[in-house]
């Protein structure tokens, strides 16, 4: 039975224009640190599977769900603490997703056995969705409204660090040392993080209503069948498994849309999606992270099986993609703040488009300058497109529904990647050595899809409280 709520009302909080300069530098070192510390751990894990996997005597099959139960525990939980957000506080699930990722980080770097290490993980992966599920809202309230997009770009050039930056931390570390100092590396930089975001993160408004636990604990199984499904496709699991979990996550997405009908807040923000410029922002994220995911997987393939390119190149070729964009969000973000996103994303993803074009078609003896000039093309119009679409969906969504939408942007951005991924599996499993061909010509046509999407927001007044 529908949960008894009031109307969602603000608490009586006062809702002010981003905290003071010296207090709001302060909070973004903890924001920021604690969001590189979340984004790290999802790429570090892949470096260190072949040492974890001989340490613990575990197979490569499932030494892999390493990755996957963080993946997992991360994306089925961000919409359910998105919404608490909204009723207890964002930076006090900001802080409790730090505290516990934190604790978790010791019991990965402790862990005895692989089941050991897989709860940890799930733990950690529990910790970094509180970090992330309200990390847009906490940045919405730490920059005045003048400064949104110029702090989303921050943000964004935060993620696109430690994605560049995390395989040659991961690298550097099992230089040095074992796998568990991966995770306890995690350690001071959490407990300082904490120290700061006690003292200096924004008393967020807090909504008048009930939590719906049931909600929740359906919204969480729901998202966790579906990237699970997504997951099991990739990894060429028989089509009755992959059909069944696919089917049941669309089921009890039904089932919540409907026992969430008439509520002011769903756990599944269909709320949100009824607005034009929202629902436009969240799809053209997906497609953008799906075009992002297909290079990602496929790109390593091309170069060293078609190539015969050795793994140091791999990576140096890997490289320009991300360091553009993160040299390219803070662009974006002060561009946002004067330029509609759907201008913005629009000419961005046309031009992420054109470089996977050029990409798929590369010479058959690239040189080192055919193949970057390509990345970097790709890096400009990804990080072009980025900040002015989280902008975009924050400042679409009415202030109490701040926790909704920062959830939608993370849940967007991992299951475009997760999606993107499998598509990119499905691609060689077809199409056998041309897969990454095929992957790079799929990613041009999302990356058109989302252009498309984008422009169509020039249509739409966007309205924050309407």
């Amino acid at each position: 039975m529908l949960m008894n709520t009031k109307a969602a009302k603000l608490s009586s909080s006062p809702v002010t224009d981003g905290l003071p300069p010296e207090r709001r530098r302060w909070a973004l070192a903890a924001i920021f640190t604690a969001l590189a510390m979340a984004s790290l751990d999802t790429a570090i894990a892949n470096i260190a599977l072949p040492a974890i996997a001989a340490d613990l005597a575990a197979s490569p099959a499932d030494v892999v769900w390493v990755v996957n139960v963080y993946q997992i525990a991360l994306v089925a939980t961000l919409l359910p603490l998105g919404a608490l957000g909204e009723i207890v506080g964002h930076q006090r699930i900001y802080l409790a997703g730090l505290l516990l990722f934190t604790l978790a980080s010791l019991g990965c770097a402790y862990a005895w056995s692989l089941p050991s290490l897989l709860a940890a993980r799930a733990l950690q992966g529990l910790g970094a969705s509180g970090i992330m599920s309200v990390n847009s809202a906490l940045i919405s309230f730490v920059y005045p409204n003048r400064l949104l997009g110029r702090g989303f770009g921050h943000n964004a050039l935060v993620v696109a660090t430690a994605f560049t930056l995390g395989p040659t931390i991961a690298s550097g570390i099992l230089a040095l040392a074992s796998w568990p100092w991966l995770f306890a590396v995690n350690i001071p930089f959490g407990l300082i993080a904490m120290a700061i975001g006690l003292k200096t993160l924004p008393d967020t408004p807090r909504a008048v209503r009930a939590f719906d636990f049931p909600g929740a604990g359906l919204a969480a199984i729901c998202l966790g069948l579906f990237i699970l499904g997504i997951g099991s496709a990739a990894h060429k699991a028989s089509p009755g498994v992959v059909s069944i979990e696919l089917a049941s996550a669309v089921l009890l997405a039904w089932f919540l849309i409907r026992r969430h009908a008439d509520h002011p807040a769903p756990m599944l923000p269909v709320d949100l999606f009824r607005r034009p410029m929202f629902a436009l922002s969240a799809a053209t994220a997906v497609c953008s992270f799906a075009v992002q995911g297909l290079a990602f997987v496929s790109l390593p393939f091309y170069f060293e099986d078609i190539l015969h390119r050795t793994q140091v190149e791999t990576g140096f070729f890997m490289t320009p993609w991300p360091l553009v964009v993160a040299i390219m969000a803070p662009i974006g973000g002060r561009l946002s703040d004067r330029y509609s996103a759907g201008i913005l994303g629009g000419l961005g993803l046309v031009l992420l488009s054109i470089g996977m074009v050029l990409l798929a078609t590369l010479p058959v003896s690239p040189g080192i300058l055919d193949i970057v000039w390509r990345m970097v093309i790709c890096g400009v119009g990804f990080g072009f497109f980025q900040t002015p679409n989280i902008r975009a969906i924050m400042a679409s969504a009415p202030s109490d529904r701040s926790g909704g939408a920062s959830g939608i942007v993370a849940t967007a951005r991992l299951t475009g990647q997760t999606i993107g991924a499998a598509l990119a599996a499905l691609c060689f499993a077809l199409a056998g050595r041309d897969g990454a061909t095929v992957a790079l010509a799929l990613g041009a046509g999302f990356a058109a899809l989302g252009s498309i999407m984008s422009f169509l927001r020039l249509k739409v007044v966007p309205s924050r409280g309407a």
